[in-house]
């Protein structure tokens, strides 16, 4: 026998059914899941319905599996069990038109669940409803207890009643909704007769709405409840104030539990039971409408009578003179009535009495004094008058006395305070004191502006008059301020706006001047820019602009008319074009015309340059005159002059005009070669005199423009040519030939120069003028400048020293008279 507790088996078996080795052993599947509705699916209302769900599941070794069954009406649930039983029934028992619908069921077998198809129940017909009523016999209207149920029906039901009067037809008198299967209300027929009442329901369901049969009628009777009361007014509804009237309103009835109220515009004179008697004196504001009401239950009886109290004289009524009056005018009010009954009134017996905020203030029908702040008030009046049996008291509207206030002297100010000429702007006229309506009138510049009229708290009188060019104009504008047709205009202060205003003149067209003054200006000096205008209300601001620049050059505000800007160390980069702009709180900005600067070199770099030239042309002049010097020396030692006969080969030797001025300009370094040295090298020896003489070499020379006080050399064409040669100990080449002889100057001058001829030392440029002397040719140091001829120098016998003379012809050389010299 096993000694282990039962409890303990228990639980080994059911690890062991969930252990993995037993899975293979406790699969299951829903093979089918059905639903059944018996009867039928359509059945009557009342008749028994049963609903069958049945499940189908194929398992191995799972015996007494649990089934979870759901049973759905149009989709919510309604039933649910937990069963190992392959069937569940639902019953309907009796099946009512609430249970109309589409069921299904659902089965769930540890974690798989399975539906089944869905199947429609239809329930016709519904339960037919029961009236109640808790009364049968009525008073016209009377209100009664009216219930309808349909015990045996389900869901949300809404109940009607019928009524159908005589033989008219069927009117529904009520609609009432129920949570249950009985609704409860209350009705009221207001008509005497023979009425039959009765009710239905409806349901609403998914399918549809459906109605029910109507109930079992029930015949209600309808009397008149006799309490209409009867009311009398003595002596008559017409009296006059003063008259006693006596109401009397009773119900005549057996009823003894009959209320009885008597009322005046729904306001209740008196109460009592079956019947009341009232007694007042009839005053003024009696007239009206009296109502006798009786009451049983809810059942009510009314009856009415009109009453008409006569005046025996009016309301007083308090007059005002004048009706706008102001402070300081005379004031009278009077107190008057209207007798209608003189009759019964003696209107010379009235005693008049006036109030100011109900305090009397005079006995009698009339009151004057002075109108002023004291005086001002809410006045009534009241007039006592005694009849043969009462004395009557009335009193008057209430009249307000407020005395007018007479406008003060206007004031007229500009809006903001601030005028710019030449700009439209506001006048505003202002009283401080004055009763409303005020019309202001603005005069100026020799006519009516325009006209405000003031009628409210807070309105202002704003006038847009003509711009103004000078403050002085301001003068012209006058305010007049009118609040009473009996009073003159009050006219405001002149003085007062021309003091009060702040006047802002734009400022005109800047000028722009500069300093120095012709727009030249070198670098490192001082430059001064003066920006200047001729008008403008400070403070004005001068802004500076270089063209050149982007942004401000500089700004500045002043109290001034003008105002400058330097520039202390002007450099190169401030050339170009400068312009001024000036504005002020006229908040209109003018700009200049521009100025444009030139800066040129500083002094001490015009004087460095300046320097450097002269340092380089005496650098030059050196060099030339060292080398002239040297070519000198090299002539004296191996020159020889030779005259060739007219017959020997022509050599020409001319000077242009362009060669005279160039010449004169250029110094004998920088043109590379002298012409009076062309022909001959300083450093040439004498075994080079006795070889052939070379070809002639020839110089183009284009001419330049002539000195207009010179005499150009002219030979033929513009192209003149210089020859030079070298002759053999002054031999003449039997080539030459010409009218023109050419002084060869040879190196060997004892043998061929004259000693008459006399070559001095020049230091200095050698200047021809017109020749009207001897003319000298010395060492030439320096440029060898020609002046103007009038024709070709002619070289005569030197017999002495050379002279250029101004000839009109060639000059020869006469070789004879050369011969004869020596």
């Amino acid at each position: 026998m096993d000694s282990r507790p039962p409890n303990l088996l228990l639980l080994l078996t059911g690890l062991l059914h969930l252990s993995p080795l037993a899975r293979g052993q406790g699969s299951y599947i829903i093979d089918a899941v059905g639903l059944t509705v018996l009867p039928s699916s359509t059945v009557e209302s009342g008749t028994p319905v049963t609903i069958h769900c049945r499940v189908t599941v194929s398992s191995e070794n799972l015996p007494n599996l649990t089934h979870t069954f759901q049973l759905r009406k149009d989709d919510l649930p309604i039933h649910s069990t937990i069963t190992t039983e392959d069937t569940v029934v639902y019953k309907l028992d009796p099946a009512r038109a609430a249970d109309s619908g589409s069921y299904e069921c659902q089965v769930t077998v540890k974690d798989k669940s399975k539906k089944s198809f869905s199947e429609k129940l239809d329930v016709r017909g519904l339960q037919t409803p029961v009236l109640y009523l808790s009364k049968r016999t009525l008073y016209k209207g009377d209100d009664f207890m009216a219930t309808c149920s349909a015990p045996d029906e389900k869901g949300s039901l809404s109940f009607r009643f019928f009524q159908r009067y005589g033989k008219e037809e069927p009117q529904r008198m009520k609609q009432v909704a129920a949570t249950g299967n009985t609704s409860e209300t209350t009705l009221v027929l207001r008509h005497v007769g023979d009425y039959f009442l009765f009710c239905a329901y409806e349901i609403n369901l998914d399918s549809g709405t459906r109605h029910s049969n109507s109930s079992t009628e029930i015949q209600v009777i309808v009397t008149e409840l006799q309490i209409s009361p009867i009311m009398n007014v003595l002596p008559s509804p017409n009296v006059y104030e003063g008259d006693i009237i006596e109401v009397v309103c009773k119900v005549v009835n057996s009823l003894q539990d009959v209320s009885v109220f008597l009322t005046r515009d729904r306001r209740i004179l008196k109460e009592a039971r079956v019947s009341l008697s009232h007694r007042f004196r009839a005053q003024e504001g009696d007239s009206g409408e009296l109502v006798c009401k009786a009451e049983w239950g809810n059942v009510q009886r009314e009856t009415y009578q009109e009453i008409t109290v006569k005046e025996l004289f009016s309301k007083p009524r308090l007059i005002l003179e004048p009706l706008s009056i102001f402070e300081g005018e005379r004031l009278k009010l009077t107190c008057s009535v209207t007798v209608y009954v003189p009759e019964r009134i003696n209107n010379k017996a009235m005693v008049f009495s006036i109030y100011r905020d109900k305090v009397e203030v005079a006995r009698s029908q009339t009151y004057t004094s002075v109108a002023n702040a004291s005086t001002n008030g809410n006045y009534t009046c009241k007039a006592l008058s005694s009849s043969l049996a009462h004395s009557f008291v009335k009193e008057s509207p209430k009249l307000v006395v407020k005395a007018k206030v007479l406008v003060s002297k206007p004031v007229l100010s500009v809006v903001g305070g601030t005028l710019v000429l030449g700009t439209p702007f506001q006048l505003l006229c202002h009283s401080d004191i004055g009763t409303l309506p005020i019309k202001y009138t603005l005069h100026g510049l020799g006519k009516v502006i325009g006209d405000q009229l003031v009628s409210r708290p807070g309105q202002q009188a704003l006038f847009n008059p003509p711009a103004i060019f000078k403050k002085l104009d301001l003068n012209n504008f006058i305010c007049h301020a009118r609040n009473s047709p009996s009073h003159p205009p009050v006219v405001g202060s002149v003085q007062q706006l021309f003091d009060s205003t702040n006047v802002i003149e734009p400022v005109s067209k800047p000028m722009f001047l500069i300093d120095p003054g012709m727009g030249d200006v070198s670098e490192g000096q001082e430059l001064t820019l003066t920006c200047s205008v001729q008008k403008g209300t400070p403070p004005i601001t001068f802004t500076w602009y270089h063209a050149e620049t982007t942004g401000v050059l500089a700004s500045e505000i002043s109290n001034k008319q003008e105002e400058s800007y330097f520039i202390r160390n002007v450099m190169r980069e401030h050339k170009g074009e400068y312009y001024c702009e000036s504005t002020n709180p006229a908040n209109e900005t003018k700009r200049s015309y521009p100025v444009s600067i030139k800066v040129k070199l500083a002094r001490w770099k015009k004087g460095l340059i300046a320097g450097l030239c002269i340092v380089l042309v005496l650098a030059l002049v050196l060099i030339v005159a060292l080398k002239t010097r040297l070519l000198v020396c090299g002539r004296k030692r191996t020159g020889d002059l030779s005259v060739k006969s007219a017959g020997t080969k022509l050599e020409r030797l001319s000077l242009t005009q362009a060669e005279v001025n160039q010449a004169a300009n250029v110094t004998p370094g920088i043109m590379g070669k002298s012409v009076w040295s062309e022909h001959v090298s300083g450093s040439e020896s004498d075994d080079q005199i006795s070889e052939p003489a070379p070809s002639p070499q020839y110089t183009e020379v284009s001419i330049g423009e002539a000195d207009p006080n010179r005499a150009p050399v002219k030979k033929g064409t513009d192209t003149v040519y210089s020859e030079v040669r070298n002759s053999m100990q002054g031999v003449p080449d039997p080539t030459d030939g010409g009218s023109v002889e050419y002084a060869d100057l040879n190196h060997d001058t004892d043998r061929h120069v004259n000693h008459d001829v006399q070559d001095d030392h020049m230091d200095g440029p050698v200047q021809h003028g017109p020749v009207d002397g001897p003319v000298q040719h010395g060492p030439v140091d320096g440029p060898v400048q020609h002046g103007p001829m009038d024709g070709p120098v002619q070289h005569g016998p030197v017999d002495g020293p050379v002279h250029h003379h101004q000839v009109d012809g060639p000059v020869s050389v006469d070789a004879s008279t050369a011969e004869q010299g020596e």
